[in-house]
């Protein structure tokens, strides 16, 4: 028999835990920001529900917990066997403060002055990103928030979230060292590259095709098995080169710019490919989608900067049997075809024609002269327009950073303005107090 003292103090653990749940407030109601700056109405309306489901499950098993302590079935157990179940409903509220915090991190940004309508300008470019012609799938909502750093990264939807919940939208963290230039567009549609390939199973289907070359055995094995291992990275920097072309890879190199020990730091354990033949990935993939001389002029840049002849001969051994598989491994991952891309070739989701160096060069100079049509284009052809207008020497840093910061701003304003003529989903409502994630 468990003593009255006993029963009454977990009644009250329970009792006090729901009170603190019900002080987990709704972001629509304690987060500041312009409307401009604000994540899209899908994506608020996602996180919103997600949480509430949550909170609205925890506050009926609090409930049911309390109403069974104090009832006669309840004293079968132990007080050890008591605290055992209430234990597992304090864990569960953890986890709904761990996801909580996840969240707030990003939205909490949003109230930074410029900064805050610059992320939602990115959460366009990120979605813009991810549709593909087709609608080969659903895409989530996506969410941009900026990190001190040069690496930026996903949690993507439809991931586990502490406590096993599905994530449901995709949160980009960006660095903010990179805000704002063109390089950023290159770190952003790569980590939305990670959610699009995920979608499209492309890493496990490309994957078959390089061990089925590696099998093969003889002196290229090791190249296809280190290109199997890296396909999830190098198929995310594909990703952005199908939106960006050269300027993909410019951001890349400036990301991966870094003493030559690291440039050079062979791991074959992880899943990045080591900087240097990363880079070079990048441009033997560039190349097969825009062909252009400006590609064989990047690789001799690439290689001035970095030179291999100081390597050890075991490097130098390897990064050429690497180099040596660039054009083949290209043109498998160009011509790759799955039943996820209804038999089309993997390139030909990818809006390469539009994206030619010539055809990018062109809308520049006519965007100059009808700034309008500009900003009327869809994000990632702007950035790819000025990536390239960069690396042809057309605009200066200082010139790309104005314009951009101004186009963040106008694409966040147009969003703003849609989903202020339609309203947002509104959550799913269930009776309780009006203050908490539980309404």
């Amino acid at each position: 028999m468990r003593r009255a003292a006993d029963t009454q103090f977990l009644v009250n653990e329970a009792l006090a835990l729901f009170s603190r749940l019900q002080t987990v407030r709704s972001f629509t109601l304690n987060t500041p920001m312009v409307l401009a700056a604000a994540v899209s109405a899908p994506a608020q309306a996602a996180i919103n529900d997600h949480l509430a489901r949550i909170a609205f499950d925890l506050r009926r098993r609090l409930q049911e917990f309390v109403r069974w302590m104090q009832g006669p079935e309840s004293q079968a157990l132990s007080t050890a066997e008591a605290q055992a179940k209430f234990v597992l409903l304090k864990l569960r509220f953890n986890n709904l403060l761990d996801q909580v915090d996840i969240f707030a991190d990003v939205l909490s940004q949003r109230g930074e002055h410029g900064t805050g309508t610059w992320l939602a300008g990115l959460d366009v470019l990120a979605e813009d990103a991810l549709c593909l012609p087709g609608n080969y799938f659903d895409p989530p909502p996506l969410i941009c928030f900026a990190e001190r750093g040069h690496g930026a990264a996903i949690r993507r939807a439809r991931t586990r979230l502490p406590g096993g919940d599905d994530n449901p939208v995709g949160v980009i963290q960006i660095p903010r060292e990179r805000m704002v230039g063109s390089g950023i567009a290159s770190s952003l549609i790569h980590e939305v590259g990670h959610q699009g390939s995920e979608l499209l199973d492309l890493t496990k289907t490309i994957r078959l095709e390089l061990d089925a070359e590696a099998a093969k055995g003889g002196s290229e094995q090791i190249g296809w098995l280190l290109l199997s291992r890296w396909l999830n990275e190098i198929l995310s920097d594909f990703w952005a080169l199908g939106h960006l072309g050269i300027g993909a890879t410019y951001g890349l190199m400036s990301v991966v710019s870094l003493p030559s020990y690291f440039v050079f730091r062979i791991g074959t354990d992880g899943p990045h490919p080591f900087p240097w033949i990363r880079v070079r990935l990048s441009l033997a993939l560039g190349e097969a989608l825009y062909p252009h001389p400006q590609w064989a002029a990047l690789t001799r840049q690439w290689q001035a900067l970095y030179p291999t002849d100081g390597l050890t001969a075991s490097k130098q051994k390897l990064i050429q049997q690497l180099v040596d598989l660039l054009p083949r491994f290209a043109q498998l991952v160009l011509n790759h075809r799955s039943q996820a891309l209804r038999d089309q070739r993997l390139a030909d989701l990818f809006p390469v024609q539009e994206r030619q160096p010539a055809r990018l060069q062109a809308l520049f100079h006519e965007w100059q002269q009808q700034p309008a049509l500009r900003e009327a284009a869809a994000p990632s052809l702007v950035f790819a327009v000025i990536g390239q207008a960069r690396a042809d020497g057309q605009l200066s840093p200082p010139q790309e950073s104005d314009l951009l910061a101004r186009l963040l701003t106008r694409w966040a304003l147009n969003r703003a303005r849609r989903y202020g003529q339609t309203p947002a989903p509104a959550p799913r409502r269930v009776a309780a107090p009006s203050h908490s994630l539980t309404t």
